[in-house]
């Protein structure tokens, strides 16, 4: 039986377990990190927004950072990179993405076993060492998933909503306006039905307003969203304005594709209704069928074959 000195001593023994495990996966990663570093020739450190405050407020986040292996500016830079194209742009998210995945890592298993030392049930080998370890590991593995999930759901977002916000490009163009005005007059209007482009845009123009290059800002745009279809319309920008070709017949262009880009992606979705309406078929609806049309015939079969069997048996 349980008692509560086992459960105090099975804590301390998973605290300490766990916290060597920690350091020594951020030593090694510390270690993978600079080697890397000196084969690639040096660090590379993303570039600061202009218009954002990136100082961290308050002592414990600011002694999270200090102690994990977000104190390194790289490993920082590519973790708020991947959080800003998930939509977190604060400052202190890669903080709390580090509690986060720390504080579930510990807080799973410790509340298995304190379940247990509650419920005073005999723990086996499995329930008091490996299923803590697994959740554990599920704990530490679990934020990634959704952030990987996060990120995907909001690339699929904005390339759904870039076509609209295009063609709203196009028309202020042809009716003389500038880039820059184009850009802050689809902030303005789809704020509220396209709001995950329409703030992307907002970014773009916050840049050049504070003095940025529009191939900077736009090169920017890019990198943040790591879209293949907002990658292609970054290229054509700058290389229709260093090349002096008419930015708005290239933007009529590839809105056109654009369109018939997006109806491409919608026929596939729909072709590929009925091949997964065809898993269920088959696994639950087949092998009933197939019993209701079989199942007369063996009674019929069994019904003739036994009475047979009976009698040359006899």
């Amino acid at each position: 039986m349980y008692d509560w000195f086992d459960a105090a001593l099975e804590i301390m023994i998973f605290v300490a377990v766990t916290v060597i495990a920690f350091r020594a996966a951020r030593e090694l990663e510390r270690r993978l990190n600079i080697r890397q570093r000196l084969n690639a020739g040096g660090p590379v450190i993303a570039a600061q927004p202009v218009l954002r405050d990136e100082r961290v407020r308050g002592d414990f986040l600011n002694w999270v950072q200090a102690r994990t292996s977000i104190s390194d500016p790289a490993e920082r830079g590519k973790l708020r990179a991947r959080l800003s194209q998930a939509g977190f742009e604060n400052p202190s998210a890669p903080i709390v993405y580090v509690v986060l995945r720390y504080g579930l890592a510990l807080a799973l298993p410790l509340a298995l076993i304190l379940g247990l030392a509650l419920t005073h049930r005999p723990g086996s080998f499995f329930t008091t060492v490996m299923l803590p370890l697994l959740l554990c590991l599920i704990g530490l593995m679990l934020p990634e998933v959704v952030l990987k999930r996060q990120i995907a759901s909001r690339q699929s977002t904005i390339e759904h909503q870039f076509p609209d916000a295009l063609d709203l490009m196009v028309i202020c163009m042809d009716a003389g306006t500038s880039l820059e005005g184009a850009i802050l007059r689809i902030t303005q209007e789809m704020r509220r039905s396209h709001r995950e482009i329409a703030r992307e845009f907002e970014r773009v123009s916050e840049e050049l307003n504070a003095g940025r290059s529009q191939a900077d800002a736009l090169h920017n745009l890019a990198n943040r969203l790591e879209a293949p279809a907002i990658r292609g319309f970054v290229s054509l920008l700058v290389q229709s304005q260093a090349l002096g070709a008419s930015v708005a017949q290239g933007l009529k262009t590839y809105a056109v594709e654009m369109r018939g880009r997006r109806a491409l992606l919608a026929e596939e979705k729909a072709m590929r209704v009925p091949v997964l309406i065809s898993i269920p078929l088959v696994i639950c609806f087949l092998p009933v069928i197939v019993q209701a049309i079989m199942l007369p015939s063996i009674i019929d079969i069994i019904r003739v074959l036994t009475p047979a069997l009976k009698a040359s048996g006899q």
